[in-house]
Formats: structure tokens, sequence, C-alpha cells
């Protein structure tokens, strides 16, 4: 049985970005403050205990809750405002509340903690007083499994930003903190022998004058983690729907550290096996660590998903799960889920807050290679993706979210019907998806099988150098020679329509589908290209040898994408949908990734952006840095 370790490293190997382990040598044990914590402990007619602070308007705020003499692993938590002006709260299942109150006033929260056997229902009264003009803002105070990663971030707008700034521990265990950006330390939640507080003190200078916040993490004891499949911490979720007919087994079979064996087909069965299919059928299957997350989820299967794409292929998943420390975004065979990184959901500032910032660390393979595919999707001649980074605290539509999740979905949704498609849900035997996977597997039954055998990519040079870009393989002295010339050679004249299609069949196949339902459904095409790799790499440094706008749209590629889609999405007229896409425009050569941004002819609605972002600089993404696929 292979383990998550293993399935982890699986997944890197289908990786190409920056990184490395979570080891930093920016990271350093923190000193210690010469204050005691603001947190304040107040008693209740039961054992349960709230932690309170002094409270200012404009300024992050929180309340916590413990049991006492009691470990909260196996209680569940909802928070209630009963009185004050309406708080956005948006960490109302977990023991710590975080706010940020705009107005005076006295408020008061409910807050009912259900364990196994005995329940508690309290109620605790705060006053918020006045706030100093430009404090210093941390955000954000909340609960974490012992040795999860943790992260916080200081405010840090364009004007009136913070200088100077440094931290100090409190209260709490020692903490080892990479302090490299020091508006967002990151560090691994230590051991506890039971639920334990750290606090943390950022101090700076705003204006030449200095202020200072604390910052509270309760960190919780956790069982023995004894399963071989999630075998590092994981963050506390819950079923979104409480009364989900599988809300006993759901987290269970999909996201827990005591899931020892793969939950059988009667357990959880795929959500297409099961009758009277409708979007509540999904809804019972989600899984999430913050409700915010289900609730943006049901909004876009309600209003952003016109054609019931979606729904229909999220009926070849058992459960989706969206949680905080999930990164990167992925469908996972062994349980047959899918599991959602939170940053393609949120839509208020208060929600971005909740979602750890713990790096997704990436294997810097192919760096001995000679050049660089960058992709982007876009639409009237601008980026569709959602780039304004963390570091500028704004909300946003749903607008801009949309694009970024619907490609998500389309690919790791396309991998699910790859292996599971409805045409086979009634037929499956079990008793786990995985034995039904590794027979159909073995047989070469899957869609992308049956893809590679019926329109094989024909490169084997690009098949090996995606093993060094992907898997980690060591490039050769031949492969370290190729210059953006030799690719744009061996790439342009095959067809896939993206370099990681060279990772695995499986990917191939993922690629076309993402690929073709973004451009017919949103009408966004996808850019490629191969360039130059300047030392420093930027979308206004790298030079292009070779790139097209809808690569799709090839002519070569359609009987691929069509076959593809036939498959996964039989609704509909495949080969006429992919004889209608756009024909690719191809890029100018010599010009820089950004220059070719403007490659489409302008027309009146081009002024009509599809975002309405803080003008930023764009990213520069590369080939195979969003999708990663576990089998067993």
């Amino acid at each position: 049985m292979i383990n998550k370790n293993q399935l982890m490293l699986l997944g890197i190997f289908f990786l190409a970005a920056c990184g490395g382990s979570n080891e930093n040598n920016d990271s350093d044990l923190i000193g210690r403050c010469d204050t005691q914590s603001s947190l304040v402990e107040v008693s209740t007619n039961s054992s349960l205990l709230f932690h309170i602070e002094s409270y200012n308007t404009l300024q992050p705020a929180v309340i916590a809750a413990t049991i006492n003499g009691v470990d909260s692993t196996n209680y569940t938590f909802q928070w209630t405002q009963k009185s004050g002006d309406t708080l956005i709260l948006k960490s109302s299942r977990s023991p710590v509340l975080a706010f940020t109150p705009k107005s005076i006033g006295h408020y008061q929260f409910e807050l009912v903690a259900i364990g196994a056997t005995n329940s508690f229902t309290e109620t605790v009264t705060i006053e918020v007083t006045e706030g100093q003009p430009d404090p210093l803002a941390i955000r954000s105070d909340h609960q974490v499994s012992m040795g999860s990663g943790v992260s916080f971030r200081i405010d840090t707008p364009t004007s009136n930003s913070p200088q100077d700034i440094s931290w100090c521990l409190v209260a709490g265990p020692d903490l080892t903190v990479d302090l490299s950006a020091s508006e967002n330390p990151l560090f691994s939640a230590p051991i506890v022998t039971e639920d334990t507080f750290a606090t943390l003190r950022a101090t700076a200078t705003i204006n030449g004058l200095p202020v200072s916040d604390e910052v509270h993490l309760l960190i919780t004891k956790e069982a023995a983690i004894t399963s071989p499949y999630f075998d590092t911490p994981i963050a506390k979720t819950f079923a979104y729907q409480s009364d989900s007919p599988y809300k006993s087994v759901l987290k269970n079979c999909v996201y827990s550290n005591q899931l020892n064996q793969n939950c059988t087909i009667a357990q959880l069965p795929l959500i297409g096996q099961q009758p009277n299919n409708s979007k509540q059928q999904i809804l019972d299957r989600l899984l999430v660590s913050h409700q915010w997350m289900g609730e943006n989820f049901e909004y876009f299967l309600d209003n952003l998903d016109p054609n019931s794409d979606f729904a229909t292929l999220l009926q070849s998943v058992t459960a989706v799960v969206i949680s905080y420390d999930v990164r990167p975004s992925f469908y996972w065979v062994v349980t047959g889920a899918i599991y959602l990184d939170p940053n393609d959901l949120w839509l208020l500032a208060e929600e971005r807050d909740t979602i750890n910032e713990a790096p997704d660390y990436r294997s810097g393979f192919g760096s001995e290679l000679n050049f660089l595919m960058p992709w982007r999707y876009v639409k009237n001649n601008q980026y569709t993706s959602y780039v304004t980074p963390r570091s500028t605290r704004v909300n946003r539509s749903a607008t801009e979210m949309h694009p970024d999740l619907a490609s998500l979905l389309y690919h790791e949704l396309a991998h699910a019907n790859d292996f599971f498609p409805r045409s086979i849900h009634a037929s499956l035997q079990g008793p786990t998806l995985l034995d039904d996977y590794q027979n159909r597997d073995s047989q070469q039954l899957l869609i992308s099988d049956q893809l590679s055998a019926m329109y094989p990519l024909n490169s084997e040079i690009m098949t090996s150098l995606a093993d060094v870009s992907f898997r980690g393989e060591a490039a050769n002295e031949t492969q370290k020679a190729y210059g953006p010339s030799d690719i744009t050679s061996f790439f342009s004249n095959d067809t896939a329509s993206d370099y990681y299609g060279y990772s695995t069949r499986r990917e191939d196949a993922a690629m076309l589908f993402e690929e073709a339902m973004m451009s017919h459904r949103l009408e966004i095409q996808r850019d490629v290209a191969v360039t130059d790799k300047p030392e420093v790499a930027t979308a206004d440094t790298i030079s292009v040898d070779w790139g097209q706008r809808g690569r799709i749209g090839d002519n070569a590629l359609q009987s691929r994408a069509a076959f593809v889609i036939e498959q996964i999405l039989p609704e509909l007229d495949s080969m006429g949908l992919v004889s209608k896409l756009p024909q690719p425009i191809f890029m100018i050569h010599g010009d820089s990734w950004s220059e070719n941004l403007t490659i489409s002819p302008t027309t009146p609605s081009a002024i009509n952006r599809v975002s309405q972002q803080v003008e930023v600089t764009a990213p520069l993404t590369l080939s195979g840095n969003r999708h990663p696929l576990r089998e067993d």
C-alpha cells in the first residue's frame, strides 16, 4: 500500500515551479517578549472557558474558547452573534472566532460546543471602543492542529505601510519562524500535550510612530496519526450540510488522519451512482474547513454553471473537500474525491484572511533546461486569472473568481471522468474504487489510454523533456543543449495542447478537455509559448520564440479534443464544438511575453474587461504548475 508521502512525491513529480523542502534558511527561534499576553480567561457556568482581549474599532479581534481539562478534538463549535452591529464572521465553526469591528458598542455572542457525550451553550459579551488611527493589523487569529503549517500576515497598504517590522513571542511554546518576509511569518505549529495558545507580537513604525499588535493561535492537541494515506497533520473539517446522509462517513473516508483502509463503494459511492442526481447530492458530499467555502461553492453551482457542466462532471467523484490547508488542488483516485484550494473560491477579504499561506513547495525540476513554456488564460487581450496579490487586501467579484475556478474544475474533473466516466458507473464492481481503477488501468480502458492508442503524441523528445520538468529526471547533455528554437520545432509540429500533456497520458487528456471547454463555454483562450530563459525570468524579460493563442483550435488537435469531449460529456456535439473553436493566433517572434498579450484583433467589446482588478504585474506562470494528479 502506498503512503501519502509517496503520493505527495508522485504529485510533485507532475509540477514545474520553484520550491524545495519546507526547511528555510531564514527560519529561526524567535525571541520572547517582555510583556504578558492580552488574552484574559473568562469562566462560565460550565466547563467552557472564553478567552477575550480589549477591543477597538477597525482592528482585528478574537474571542476564543477552550473546554477546561478537555481537548477540543472531538467537539464541534458554532458561534452566533446575538447583539451589536452585524459583524462579518468567517470562522464561526472554529473555537477561535476572528472578526474586525467597525463601530463601538456592546456585542454578545453565543457558542454551542457539542461533543460525543456532552454539550455546552454559553454566551459572552464584549465592549468595543474607538480604535487608534493607522493601527498595525495582523490577520488572522485562528485554530490549527499541532504539526500543521501556520501563516500570519500584516496589512501592508500602499500608504501608511508599516516599516521596520519585528516579531517576538508573548506566550506559548517555542516557535521556529520563517521571517524572510517580515510581514508574512510562516512556521509549523509545535506538538502540544493539550490545547495551547501561542501569542505573537509584531512591532513596527507607521509614519514614524511606533505601533504594535498581537495575534493568537490556538494549537489543538490531536489524536495520534494512524493513516497511511493522510500521514501528516490536516485541518479540521465538517460536512457542509449538517443533515447530509453521508455526514457520519464523509470525513472518515476522504480526509482523516485515521483513515487506515480505503472505504468501499457501498460506504461512499460516486455521486452519480445514486438515484435522483441533483445539486443536493453534491452538497451532501461537500466537506469544508470553513462554512463560507461551502456557501461560495454552492453559489458557483447555482449561478455560474448555466449549462450544468460541473454538476454533471461532479457525478464522477465521491466527495468535494475544500479546506484552508489544501494546496494545490488535486483529484485522488484512492478516495475518489476532489480536493480544492479555497484560493479559487474566496470573494471577501475576510474570507481570504482565513486561507493558510503555508507555501505550496514545488520542486525545481528542469532547472538545467534552456527554455521556458509559460501559459495564461486571456479574453479581450486581458488576463482572466486573478492576479491581485495577498498583500493588497480587497474583495473580488464572482466574475473575477469564475475563470480560475472554472479552468481548475474542468481539469480536475476531467481526471475523475477519465477514471470513472458516467458510462461505467452501473458496472463498477468494487469493493473499492481503487479496485475498479486498477482493473481498468491494467486493461488500458481509461479514456486517456484510448486517446493515446488512437491519437498518440509523436515527439519522444518532448516526452523525455517532460520527465525532466515534471518527474525530476536528470537532464542529459543533449537536453541541456536544446534552445527555444529546438523546442519550437518539436512542440509546434505535434498535437499536444500544452507541454504538461507530455507528463502523462492522463494530463494530456485533461489539458485538451480543459482548454476546449474554457474556449467553448467562456470564450477564454489559453496562450502557450516557447521562450528563452534569462537569469531573471519575468513576463517582461522573456522573449517568445514561438507561441499560439487558442492552440486547441488548431485543426491538427481537433480529433484528439473531440474524442475526449465525446467520452466525458457525450451530451455535447464534440466535433461540432471543436470545429467552431477560434483558429489559433500566432505570437510575434522576438517580442516579450508581456508584449504578446495584445495580439488578438481589437473589437468594440474588447474594452469591456473581464476583470476590474487592482492594476498589478501578472506573475509568470509555467506549464504544469497547477494540476498535480495522484494515482495509487
